[in-house]
Order: structure tokens, then C-alpha cells, then sequence
């Protein structure tokens, strides 16, 4: 294949996969497919109830509870979640990261709606160790929830300032077009493997009890932060041909820094996990908010 069809091919695979017209039909068919979801889980559990169905060793919470139903929407809607961090990597990093601390709130109120089916109200609240990790992933959940508004509003700040005096440079612009052209495949590839895997390994264990909601809840996510975490090391190294900035190196290791606390946290167990999570949002909110800090001083400096 020649360079120009070489060329001819990647732009328009990059047009297609990157494509507003794209995302518009995505979220569509994502809508249409949360709510099919839902109402088949719904009708599933309608047919146990009336003892039209017997599912034996899987009868468990995941599957009967009308609250846990809310669960497969979720994972529904966190597919598209992917996509749109995928869709605003070229288009801007803070963006990009910010997407990354939506999807990982959104899988910890997932998991939230299948918690609340399990709740146990009693007058020893806090003794009760499914009820305590409620509390802390509702609490989590708010937490993580104005952290991300604060994460944007740096960046929207930033932004502005930044557009006065300069742009990122068209080669870098090309290189996070090419990553993101490239993980759109990855990830479908990886989450056909990863669900097929755990449809397999379900089906075919000897006891369902061995499939935990953690297990659950780490499927496809665990190996797609792995992911980017090399994208992440790779712009971040790219990013060095841009600019020799301090505070930018600074600012995209920290980041890079987060992601790594995200990928950490599916290996972590109830508490700790939260924990996790928060932390890392936390770091990236103050990672941006001292680079702006930085960048107005060194703007100073300068007039």
C-alpha cells in the first residue's frame, strides 16, 4: 500500500470512529439499548417471581432484586462514557482525564444501585459492614461529584487564558488523532473479550457465588485503565517535543499519576477502594488547580 493510500485510509477511519455524526448515532443506540437492557433484566426477575423461570444456583441479589436491575443500564451507558473519552482525547487532555473521573464515578454509583438491595436497616447501622461501605460510596459519590465540576471549571479558566497567547502544536494534535483512532478498535476488541470471558467463566463455574459484584464491577474497566495508562505515559513523553514547560510536565504527570491511582483502585477491596478512587480525582483537581496558579505567575514574570 502507497503512502497516499496509506494516508487516504487512516483519515478516513480517523473521520469515521471520531465523527460528531458518529457520537450522535452512538448515544442514540445506547439509549435505545439501556432501556431494552433494563426491561429485559426487569422481566427476568418478573418470571421468577411468578415461578415461571427457575435459574437454580444463580438465583442471587445480582439478578432478582428490581433495585440491582438499575445495574445493567449502567453498564450500558459507561460503554458510551468510554467512547467520549476516547472522542475528546485529540481535542483536549483535560477533557480526556476528565472523562476518566466520570466513568469511575459513574461504575461506583453503579455499584451503589446494587448495594441498595442488599441494605439491612437496623438500629446497629454502622456495625453492619455492607451498610457502612453504603454510606462511604454515597458520600464518596458527592465528593467525586464536585470535584469533577471543580475539574472542569480549572480547565474552562485555563482555557481561556491560554487561547490568548497560544495552541498546541498541529504534530501534537496528529499524534492523540492517531491514539484515539487506534483505541476505538482496541476497546471494542477488548470489551468483546473481556465480556465474553466472564459470560463463559459464569456459565460454566460450578457456583455462581463465586462471581462477585467486585469481580463484576472490574470487568473490561481494569484492563481499559491499563490502557490508558500507556496512552498517557506515551503523551506525556510526546508532549516533551511540544514544550519544555515545567509546570505542563508537572501538570501531564500528575495525570498520569491519577490514572494510575483509578487502575489501582479495582484492586482494592470495599473501603479502600473509595478511598482510592477519591484520591486520585482529588490529586488530578489539585494537579490543574496549581498549574493555573503557576501559569498566571509565570504570565506575570513575563509582562
Amino acid at each position: 500500500m502507497s503512502k497516499h493510500k496509506l494516508s487516504k485510509f487512516y483519515s478516513s477511519v480517523n473521520s469515521f470512529f471520531l465523527s460528531e455524526a458518529l457520537k450522535e448515532k452512538l448515544e442514540k443506540v445506547i439509549v435505545v439499548a439501556a432501556i431494552i437492557s433494563f426491561a429485559i433484566h426487569l422481566g427476568i426477575i418478573g418470571l421468577i417471581d411468578f415461578n415461571l423461570l427457575d435459574i437454580g444456583e444463580y438465583d442471587g441479589n445480582f439478578i432478582i432484586s428490581p433495585i440491582s436491575a438499575i445495574y445493567t443500564p449502567f453498564s450500558i451507558i459507561l460503554i458510551y462514557e468510554v467512547y467520549l473519552l476516547v472522542f475528546y482525547l485529540p481535542k483536549s487532555i483535560t477533557i480526556y482525564i476528565g472523562k476518566q473521573y466520570e466513568i469511575i464515578t459513574l461504575i461506583l454509583i453503579r455499584k451503589i444501585f446494587y448495594d441498595l438491595s442488599n441494605l439491612e436497616f437496623s438500629s446497629s447501622w454502622f456495625s453492619i459492614e455492607g451498610d457502612i461501605q453504603f454510606t462511604i460510596d454515597i458520600v464518596a459519590t458527592l465528593v467525586l461529584f464536585y470535584l469533577i465540576y471543580t475539574f472542569y471549571k480549572l480547565n474552562s479558566k485555563n482555557k481561556v487564558e491560554k487561547e490568548k497567547i497560544t495552541s498546541k502544536t498541529k504534530s501534537h494534535i496528529k499524534v492523540k488523532n492517531i491514539f484515539a483512532t487506534i483505541l476505538v478498535p482496541t476497546i471494542v476488541m477488548l470489551a468483546l473479550f473481556s465480556f465474553g470471558s466472564w459470560f463463559y467463566e459464569t456459565i460454566s463455574g460450578t457456583e455462581y457465588s463465586s462471581v462477585s459484584i467486585k469481580s463484576v464491577n472490574t470487568i473490561f474497566f481494569d484492563d481499559f485503565f491499563t490502557i490508558l495508562i500507556l496512552i498517557d505515559v506515551l503523551l506525556l513523553l510526546f508532549s516533551f517535543l511540544q514544550t519544555e514547560e515545567f509546570s505542563r510536565v508537572i501538570r501531564n504527570s500528575g495525570f498520569v499519576i491519577s490514572t494510575i491511582l483509578i487502575k489501582l483502585s479495582f484492586s482494592a477491596d470495599n473501603i479502600i477502594n473509595t478511598i482510592l478512587i477519591v484520591v486520585a480525582v482529588s490529586f488530578g483537581v489539585i494537579i490543574l488547580h496549581i498549574y493555573n496558579k503557576y501559569f498566571k505567575l509565570n504570565q506575570t514574570l513575563q509582562a
